[in-house]
């Protein structure tokens, strides 16, 4: 069942990518905000995928280098790089929003409390951690596509953003995977090796859509 739910997180991510590449870049940027919140908070769910046990939010992170590659690709480096000091900004300002809501003494009649503070208490180690490989991971995808970008003459759209995932959620599961969920999750060899896996499928599955990117960019961008 949650290989097929896998399948719809990564046609819906994907999709929705699409649909915001379509309107432009104002759309793209927000969008990729939203993931950037959304990969940290719901890291912490794990779930049992193929017998080894992973988090739940590998489509997030793929989905979010994705969107970035493609925004470098149609929009430019400049504003991939706008993109990147955004979604951080965005991410920064959810954890320090989360404390402060953290630190209301609940009343008598409050049920949330406990539920939110299991859930947000460990985002600041996460938001570190987070902070540590977001910009490592998405200056090196930038780097690496716009090398890719040089090499081939803008050809091979679909390739060059395959190749560039690859390396970049490599380096991106190592990194987080130790600073962020040592100790906080069951087996970190599992989740390491597993997440890799993982997210080649979703690599794989973006594929088509990365094929289709170009067909959605209205004319004059």
């Amino acid at each position: 069942m949650n290989s097929l739910i896998l399948a719809l997180h990564v046609t819906t991510i994907c999709g929705l990518t699409l649909f915001a590449l379509r309107f432009g870049k104002e759309l793209m940027i927000a969008w990729l905000a939203l993931l950037a919140v959304t990969m940290n908070l719901f890291v912490l769910k794990q779930i049992t995928l193929f017998g080894l046990s992973v988090t739940s939010s590998d489509a997030l992170g793929v989905g979010y280098l994705l969107g970035l590659n493609l925004i470098q690709e149609f929009f430019g480096r400049k504003t991939a790089n706008r993109t990147v000091w955004i979604s951080l900004f965005i991410s920064i300002s959810f954890v320090l929003l989360s404390q402060i809501q953290l630190a209301y003494a609940p009343n008598s009649h409050d049920l949330a409390h406990s539920h939110f503070t299991f859930l947000l208490n460990p985002m600041p180690r996460l938001m570190l951690a987070s902070l540590f490989s977001f910009l490592v991971v998405q200056f090196f995808d930038l780097a690496f596509f716009g090398f890719l970008h040089k090499k081939t003459g803008g050809k091979y759209l679909t390739g060059r953003t395959t190749l560039a995932l690859i390396l970049s959620q490599t380096l991106d599961t190592l990194l987080f995977s130790f600073l962020g969920l040592y100790g906080l999750v069951q087996n970190i060899g599992h989740i390491i090796l597993f997440s890799l896996v993982v997210k080649g499928i979703v690599i794989l599955l973006s594929s088509p859509f990365i094929y289709f990117s170009k067909r959605v960019i209205p004319h004059e961008v």
